[in-house]
């Protein structure tokens, strides 16, 4: 399979397209389906074509700036973008300008990527559905009348609608694969701290910065652009000297587990069928074995609840300045809730949460990739939080209900991946998820590579505009 945004990127370099044309065609597909998905919160159209043409130039006399030059992409608008307006999807910070700009943006930058707008998010990213009271609920491109998922959620609908190739999202409890789940496209949640996350998260121990793309192949280079420490993020690995975009995997010999659930949790019959069947196409392209397994895990709702909403509860609220009437009721709602804790809570919640990761890290010694559904339910209704009968056992995250697969592995930083796995009978599609030991993203990365290049594991809307069969 073709790497979209690699093509993208040669064919500028070469002059077999301008950058201007690529941009414009990304500026008109947002013109004609932004009204109604809703993907993106600010467009800088001039800025865009200004930069695509300066590329253009550069790419003429030979001065290419990276891998990326000339290639356009969209930003969440939870990453500071320097003297753009970084609302966060809230009121509270609706006039908030950053004097700096975020190290994921300023890499894809450097590559020669062009930004042609930041990207719709859930209040302050709480929330894995994409359900807004600021921007307007953001829409799947399969269908409107559902949600996209989130937090994460214009990125998905606009990556997936085609109006970009590439995309950032960050993801604190699932927020990039739920949506590339819901939206039929890739995205690698990596090792914690594989790519650095900047502004400073309240929440820094289970988030997660990086690239959402068509496919894995796009998501391989665009983490070999990305990873690396940056000094604003003292979690920051170091580079593993990796090169994600070749390096290659022996699939005969890997231990493969599948867990058709986790913690009991009924799924869907669709997502079920579609699973199982994307694991016997595993199985037959590659004459493999696949064990299926019930991990003995608890849910570690309780873990993950007291981290995220006293984390971003008392530390947001506070940086609101007295501005939290601009909150929507999901996130007010959080706040309160953050009084309830006090620091012995917290403080449990950590010392729960090493021992919860030691356990996942001790099954991950004898198996090399788990297989489950990245979520057990179809896309729902976009202004809902959750469908009827789904709110799970937290009274203030309504969504865990419906992600109970996803936040476990915020909480033990491993590698994770959702991959398109097929469609439903009605038309929608299904996400598989890929979960590696710590620091194994190379291996996750080749891992989902193979599946698109040898099994199948790609979807695409057939009626997709023309910016994706421009670039592929």
């Amino acid at each position: 399979m073709a790497c979209t945004v690699a093509k993208t990127a040669k064919d500028i370099a070469t002059g077999a397209i301008s950058a201007r044309s690529v941009v414009g065609r990304c500026l008109s597909a947002i013109k004609a389906k932004n009204p109604t998905l809703n993907a993106f919160a600010d467009i800088y159209e001039e800025e865009a074509l200004r930069l695509a043409d300066e590329r253009d130039e550069e790419a003429g006399r030979g001065d290419i700036r990276g891998a990326l030059h000339g290639v356009p992409f969209g930003v969440k608008d939870l990453f500071h973008v320097k003297g753009r307006r970084t609302a966060r999807g809230s009121a509270a910070f609706a006039d908030f300008v950053p004097a700096e700009t975020a190290p994921i943006v300023e890499r894809l930058e450097a590559a020669g990527a062009i930004i042609v707008g930041k990207t719709t998010t859930t209040e302050l990213g709480w929330s894995g559905s994409s359900v807004s009271d600021y921007y307007g609920a953001t829409r799947n491109p399969w269908n409107a009348g559902l949600t996209s998922g989130g937090s994460s959620s214009g990125s998905a609908s606009a990556l997936a609608s085609g109006m970009v190739p590439m995309a950032l999202g960050s993801d604190g409890g699932g927020s990039v694969r739920i949506p590339a789940a819901f939206c039929g496209h890739f995205a690698l949640k990596g090792s914690l701290a594989r790519i650095p996350t900047y502004p400073w998260s309240a929440t820094e121990m289970l988030s997660h910065a990086g690239p959402m793309t068509l496919t894995a192949s796009d998501s391989a280079l665009l983490f070999d652009i990305l990873k690396g420490p940056d000094p604003r993020d003292h979690h920051a690995l170091p580079d593993d000297g990796l090169c994600y975009c070749t390096t290659g995997i022996d699939m005969s010999g890997l231990r493969i587990a599948y867990a058709p659930t986790l913690f009991d949790v009924d799924v869907d019959d669709e997502v079920d069928r579609v699973i199982r069947n994307a694991v016997d196409r595993l199985k037959t392209a590659f004459a493999v074995s696949v064990e299926t397994v019930s991990p003995d895990w608890d849910d570690p709702i309780r873990i993950f609840e007291t981290l995220w909403v006293a984390g971003r509860g008392v530390a947001y609220g506070k940086q609101a300045n007295g501005a939290a009437n601009g909150f929507g009721p999901g996130f007010a709602n959080l706040v309160r809730h953050a009084r309830r804790y006090d620091l012995a809570d917290y403080l449990d919640a950590v010392k729960a949460r090493a021992a919860y990761a030691a356990d996942i890290h001790r099954f991950f010694e004898t198996v090399d990739i788990l297989l489950t559904p990245t979520i057990p339910i179809l896309p729902f209704d976009a202004e809902r939080e959750a469908p009827d009968g789904m709110n799970g056992n937290s009274d203030v995250l309504p969504w865990t209900g419906w992600t109970p697969f996803t936040y476990p592995f915020n909480i033990t930083g491993n590698p994770a991946a959702s991959i398109p796995a097929g469609l439903s009978r009605t038309g929608l599609p299904v996400g598989l998820q890929v979960i590696g030991p710590r620091h194994a993203d190379a291996s996750v990365l080749a891992f989902c590579r193979a599946l698109e290049e040898k099994a199948g594991f790609f979807v695409m809307r057939g009626d997709l505009p023309d910016l994706v069969e421009a670039v592929e």
